[in-house]
């Protein structure tokens, strides 16, 4: 099977930041990029806006106009275009199922508000189990599309939490430092039970114990994919806090951050998670959100 990186494109800044940011991944996997269009025809409007066929014809030319420019910046890179026709997010979710992973642009309005990733991009994460990854529009910060390759890569910051099961999620931020040849920076935040929430006052050496253990536990959780992966240097942190904060808080020199959303299969529907949900919403970074059991 030939793989294959998908990257939704509406013609906006920040799904042209995506597409860019998905051509550099396409070659670092050595994969094919396809680049996606899903526009939603509505039937059975008594006066439409906009005739059909100007809408292909449009969308048939952002998707022409981006490819070329790829091609140009990517000599080597192999680029397919797919109009698609449906819910937007629905319907980049099922072309994604054979994909490595699907990137999607977000719009930055600011490090108070955060960043508005928009209905299609949420409704896409919770959609699919394949990776999705979140650009915001190009800027000169380390980690941004439009940061300069000619250099090394910054490294890759994952989010973990020792009390579940991981491996998805750990393959992938794995996979991605060893990509780039860059460090692999893990994190997990942790805070006191409730039942030790006076302990520190009254002996504080409890919190110290404490953290020896779940640092131990997260060294443990890592053993396994340090011998799998010798190449990639890993910088492991145990650090007291909510996973949330102190992940945006280590997020400033990184090229990815990658964080996990449970699947959920229930007629509730999909559940991204409060963490992931912040993350998504006030990292400068792109951020790949992989679903894990």
């Amino acid at each position: 099977m030939t793989h294959h990186v998908a990257a939704g494109l509406d013609g906006s800044p920040e799904s042209l930041a995506a597409a860019e940011w998905a051509a550099e991944e396409a070659l670092l996997r050595r994969a094919v990029l396809r680049l996606v269009h899903a526009e939603e025809i509505t039937a059975g409007s008594a006066a439409p806006l906009v005739r059909p066929d100007v809408v292909r014809d449009w969308a048939d030319g952002i998707l022409t106009e981006a490819a070329e420019e790829l091609r140009r910046r990517h000599p080597g890179l192999e680029i397919s275009t797919r109009r698609l026709t449906g819910r937007p997010a629905a319907a980049l979710a099922v072309d994604a199922l054979d994909a490595d992973l699907l990137v999607l642009g977000s719009r930055g309005l600011g490090t108070v508000l955060g960043f508005l990733v928009g209905s299609v991009g949420m409704a896409a994460v919770g959609a699919t189990e394949r990776p999705v990854v979140l650009v915001r529009a190009a800027d000169a910060r380390a980690g941004g599309p439009g940061r300069d390759r000619s250099g090394p890569y910054g490294e890759v910051l994952l989010g973990v939490d020792i009390h579940q099961s991981c491996d998805r999620l750990l393959a992938f931020a794995f996979d991605e430092a060893a990509h780039r040849g860059c460090t692999l920076r893990v994190v997990h935040a942790w805070t006191l039970p409730p039942v030790f929430s006076y302990a520190p006052v009254l002996d504080p050496g409890v919190q110290l114990e404490v953290g020896r253990t779940v640092a131990q536990s997260l060294s443990d959780m890592l053993t396994p994919w340090r011998l799998k992966y010798p190449s990639v240097h890993i910088v492991e942190r145990a650090v007291i806090g909510p996973p949330a904060r102190e992940l945006v808080y280590a997020a400033d020199n990184a090229d990815l951050v990658i964080v996990g959303r449970r699947v959920r299969r229930s007629p509730l529907g999909a559940h991204i998670g409060h963490v992931a949900h912040a993350v998504i919403h006030h990292c400068g970074a792109p951020v790949a959100v992989v679903a894990h059991e």
